[in-house]
């Protein structure tokens, strides 16, 4: 099925571990690492194939584990955001959850003795990690209000969940699909204000109309990494949703079999269709699907700005609300988690979604419950209408809990736009973007100012620093920043954005 290209003396380390066993085979093993705890499994399966399964070794934090979830556009219900509280309350100040720029949540602090048993709860409510780290197709990403948006095009919700079947094995786990190349994101947009960022994804549909018939342009190649940003580009091709699964499974299978595997920097989608040029990676992906496909609409229906869903808004459905709340970097504790879980229930109808900038939308409220609802305490820490940097506010979860993270994100990016937004007067709400490392999980290149964690040098001495990405921009015309200043050290950045705000974004001192 793979490595055919290649003789397996040029495969990578990742490579050559995969072909020993898969990552999906660890699944069997779950009881035999509980007993035996971290530090006696073999290294191989505890640093890397748990990850096929969504668990995470934790270098920083050792015998605390991350787990990753799969949540298919966003969309959760309260009984299962419940149980994630309570694993999350289980251990204590290491317990915590992040919201992902791809709509899902990181649980961290999770023991190995206790992953059977979360295992068990997932099942008994519908939720699943499988799949969710390494090379897999990562959470599908949708509007966060698919279904309920009134000026929506297509409801992504059951396509999405459908796409994510194929390639989980309704779940369970599917080693069709357990050994590309790297890592691969697919998201599929209903709406006209680019909600998903389908420019940086590895497949991404976008609402198009050709007859008169609603369907998706698909482009492709989309991606972050150390070494190359790419912004995602047109397959050329327009499908009819009926043929959303086949033509992501005939891409998904192309660039299984002939990805390149010897150079892990080199082994994203992008560098195949570079190699190969567009027109044949499309008539392979044709010949995968057993039919050819129609030639991209002129033009697609993504011509608005993007919206953030932040405060209170009018669904399709008469009579009802969603709320979106402002997460500040995305971080809940157990308290949180279940005080959302009630709200949902409470005033809608148990449904939370999660969105791309690591919020949450309660959807699904009345009218005559919406004056209650802001009245609720928890909206004092997660409001509807934040300071314009804060709403604004991403972070990946930098060197806390990630060991490749090179400087500390969430706690340094919150405290310092709290500084930058008690000194100035921000006229409109600037996308401040933060990533510990180049992988870019906080996606700086997509930000009005993104920040990229480097060691510098300052005074003869290492120390935490930046990199700074402008130009980034999302929604109509979306496109990727690029780097304007480097090694910048964190303790000299606050004036540096303070000037750049005021300059570029009409901010002016209080």
């Amino acid at each position: 099925m793979t490595g055919t290209l290649e003789n397996k003396k040029t495969l990578n380390k990742f490579e050559k571990l995969k072909a020993e066993k898969d990552g999906l085979a660890v699944k069997t093993e779950i009881e035999t690492f509980a007993n035996i705890g971290w530090e006696a499994m073999n290294p191989t399966d505890r640093d890397h194939r748990l990850k096929w399964l969504g668990v995470f070794f934790r270098p920083v934090t050792p015998g605390k584990f991350m787990l990753r979830m799969r949540m298919p556009n966003g969309i959760i219900n309260s009984k299962q955001m419940r149980v994630l509280a309570e694993i999350v309350q289980r251990y204590g100040e290491d317990g915590s959850a992040d919201i992902t720029t791809r709509q899902n949540l990181q649980l961290r602090g999770i023991r190995i003795e206790d992953i059977p048993d979360i295992f068990n709860k997932f099942e008994q409510v519908g939720l699943t990690s499988v799949q969710s780290g390494m090379d897999n197709v990562r959470n599908i990403t949708g509007s966060p209000v698919a279904g309920i948006d009134a000026n929506e095009l297509y409801d992504t919700r059951q396509l999405i969940k459908e796409v994510q079947d194929m390639i989980t094995g309704n779940g369970k786990g599917n080693p069709e699909f357990t050994n590309l190349p790297r890592k691969f994101n697919i998201a599929i947009a209903g709406c006209r204000d680019n909600s998903v960022h389908a420019e940086i994804n590895d497949i991404a549909f976008v609402p198009a109309y050709k007859k008169d018939k609603i369907g998706f342009n698909v482009l492709v190649g989309g991606f972050f990494s150390a070494k190359r940003c790419a912004a995602a580009i047109p397959l050329k091709a327009w499908v009819e949703p009926n043929q959303v699964v086949a033509i992501s499974r005939a891409i998904l299978e192309v660039y299984r079999d002939n990805g390149l595997r010897a150079n892990r920097q080199k082994s994203r989608l992008m560098w195949l269709i570079d190699e190969w040029g567009m027109d044949k990676f499309r008539s392979e992906v044709e010949q995968q699907m057993g039919q050819k496909l129609e030639t991209e609409a002129p033009k697609d229906e993504i011509i608005w700005e993007k919206r953030d869903h932040i405060g209170v808004f009018k669904q399709r459905q008469y009579g009802l609300n969603y709320i979106g709340m402002n997460i500040p970097v995305g971080r809940l504790y157990a308290t949180d988690m279940f005080d959302i879980a009630r709200l949902a229930e409470v005033y809608g109808n148990g449904e939370i979604r999660l969105t791309v900038e690591q919020n949450i939308i309660i959807p699904n409220i009345p009218n005559s419950r919406v004056e209650s609802f802001l009245a609720e305490p928890l909206l004092e820490k997660f409001s509807i209408s934040p300071q314009p940097l804060t709403r604004s506010l991403v972070s990946c979860t930098g060197a806390q809990f990630c060991n490749l993270a090179l400087i500390e994100t969430k706690n340094r990016a919150l405290a310092l736009v709290k500084e930058l937004e008690a000194e100035l007067s921000i006229p409109t709400s600037v996308r401040i973007h933060w990533t510990g490392c180049p992988n870019s999980c906080g996606q700086p290149q997509v930000a009005d100012i993104g920040l990229m964690g480097i060691k510098t040098r300052k005074d003869g001495k290492t120390v935490e620093g930046v990199d700074i990405y402008m130009g980034g921009k999302v929604g109509k015309d979306a496109q990727l920043g690029s780097c304007v200043q480097k090694g910048i050290p964190c303790e000299d950045l606050k004036p540096i954005l303070r000037n750049l705000l005021i300059e570029t974004f009409g901010a002016q001192p209080k």
